[in-house]
């Protein structure tokens, strides 16, 4: 039984159809694993279920919090209302300071503490992240010193 050229094009349509799932559905689930979502330190804490799932957590180092032994590194990031202390090991990037914007990218472990793998720092005197930004005004606790 021959196929009306209808049928042909139908056919290919549908085929054409499957194939564009299919892909679609493969690179959303390689990049499911790969998506890190960003929490200010109150919303981290508030949500426990987090605890072991790769996040990003921003706000402001807290002034005498950071404590450095050779590349291992502790400091307390706040928003304001909440502070969560994170350990890194390795190099900070050079304009990691207290008191200023910083994002840091990790794991929030039971107790509470946060293991970072990488930290961003502000770039220039007139940046902060925008997320670090919206978590201070949502907060209450933004001076706009950096606009």
């Amino acid at each position: 039984m021959a196929l009306t050229r209808k049928q042909k094009r139908l056919s290919i349509i549908a085929v054409l159809g499957i194939v564009l799932a299919l892909a679609t559905a493969l690179i959303l689930s390689a990049l499911r694993d790969e998506i890190v979502f960003f929490f200010s330190p109150t919303e981290l804490l508030e949500r426990p279920e987090l605890s072991g799932q790769p996040v990003r957590v921003g706000g402001l180092v807290l002034v005498d919090s950071w404590v450095r032994d050779g590349e291992n590194n502790a400091f307390a990031v706040s928003d304001g209302a909440s502070e969560v202390m994170v350990t890194y090991v390795g190099l900070l990037p050079d304009l990691f300071r207290e008191g200023q914007g910083v994002i840091a990218e990790g794991r929030l472990t039971e107790e509470g503490n946060f293991l970072a793998t990488t930290v961003l720092a502000k770039h220039d005197e007139n940046y902060i992240p925008k997320e670090v930004e919206q978590a201070l005004k949502e907060q209450g606790n933004w001076q706009g010193k950096y606009e």
